[in-house]
């Protein structure tokens, strides 16, 4: 797929403010586990933590095939910072875009198009994590609020979020048809951050245990109708993917290169590396996977852009990207070695950080049992 002037402008505008704001400090980042405030902050000014929301609320309304080149690029320089802003452009900002009204419009979701405020997504819970309908947390109206009692787990920016997509159950006769969506400050009193995971991989990027204690919110603060937490979870996840599989590139496409510039320093034998037809037949395969799923994302996200059914293509740019990705990012580790295991090179944090893509939002096996059963439709 050829990329037209503008996507290229685009790409190449966050790839340079990606290496002055966001490369030099990825190392320091990861092992010290520092929440990436100032990139954030740069991200947002530039417009790349608005991309997918209209102008009118001061979004940048770029389309989805842009939106995965700017987040496979944010990848490339830091793994855990293109999760927080994925996390931040989809399943946090959509839900209010797609469902709320002009009120919470102009009050939660043009603060996060602008960078200002920072957005997080509590739908999976101890219990439930891609069993999305098993949902314990609880909202119960009293007057003109609801009272929200309950766990979430794996929440990504639970601590520095400012605003909150809140899935709970309103009618627990119901099933999937009696969850309801909130959107809930985090500054609000009863929202609690239990306690800071600790993962094995991007480590800038926080996943928080959230309880909500006697947690009052307005009764305004309800997302959709009542019972359509379910239905506003789903339909957001598959923009959720595009990002996964889009970052998932990212990671795979630095290891690449890095292999690249790696084979061409090193020696052994009395030849560079790349010149050993075991490396090279790596680099090839390599190249060749990247550039499969590369083509396997676009697909998916122009026919977002086109309104064209993609719920498929998505899980399948998802699956391919996530496992061809840390399969990538594990031949530069055997191209590199011992010095491919040691801390002291990017490929180490790479490694860890590309492991989570094939597990979170959907893992791997929940999007091949989507796929077989989109197949069975057709």
């Amino acid at each position: 797929m050829l990329l037209s002037e503008e996507q290229l402008l685009i790409q190449q505008t966050i790839r340079t403010l990606a290496e002055k704001a966001i490369r030099p400090f990825s190392q320091k980042w990861a092992k010290e586990k520092i929440f990436p405030k100032e990139a954030l902050e740069a991200l947002g000014q530039a417009g790349f933590l608005g991309m997918l929301i209209p102008e009118e609320w001061n979004g940048t309304n770029i389309d989805h095939v842009t939106y995965t080149l700017v987040i496979a690029e944010i990848a490339k320089a830091d793994g855990a910072i293109s999760t927080i802003a994925s996390v931040h452009n989809s399943v946090a900002t959509l839900p209010i875009l797609k469902f709320g009204t002009p009120e919470q419009k102009a009050q939660f979701l043009r603060p996060m198009a602008q960078g200002k405020k920072l957005g997080a997504f509590c739908l999976s819970e101890p219990q439930a994590g891609s069993d999305a309908a098993n949902l314990q947390t609880k909202a119960v109206r009293e007057g003109d609020e609801y009272v929200l009692n309950g766990v979430k787990q794996f929440v990504t920016s639970g601590q520095h979020a400012d605003i909150a997509i809140v899935f709970a159950v309103t009618d627990p006769q119901q099933k999937q048809q009696g969850i309801t969506a909130f959107i809930v400050p985090t500054q609000t009193k009863g929202y609690h951050v239990a306690k800071l995971e600790h993962k094995m991989g991007q480590h800038a990027s926080e996943i928080a245990q959230i309880v909500f204690e006697d947690c009052r919110i307005p009764v305004e603060y309800q997302l959709g109708q009542l019972g359509e937490g379910y239905k506003i979870a789903l339909s957001n996840l598959e923009c959720g993917r595009l990002g996964i599989a889009a970052q998932s590139i990212g990671m795979a496409e630095e290891a690449l290169q890095l292999s690249l510039q790696y084979a061409k320093e090193r020696k052994t034998f009395g030849k560079f590396l790349y010149e050993h037809q075991a490396i090279h037949f790596k680099l090839a395969d390599m190249a060749t996977q990247l550039e499969a799923a590369k083509q396997l994302l676009l697909h998916a996200a122009k026919r977002r852009d086109q309104y064209l059914p993609s719920l498929k293509e998505a899980s399948m740019a998802k699956l391919f990207a996530s496992e061809v990705a840390e399969k990538i990012c594990r031949e530069a580790m055997q191209i590199y070695g011992g010095y491919g295991y040691l801390e002291d090179f990017p490929l180490e944090r790479i490694y860890r950080d590309v492991r989570v893509t094939s597990i979170y939002e959907g893992t791997s096996d929940i999007q091949r049992i989507i796929i077989g059963r989109e197949l069975l439709k057709e």
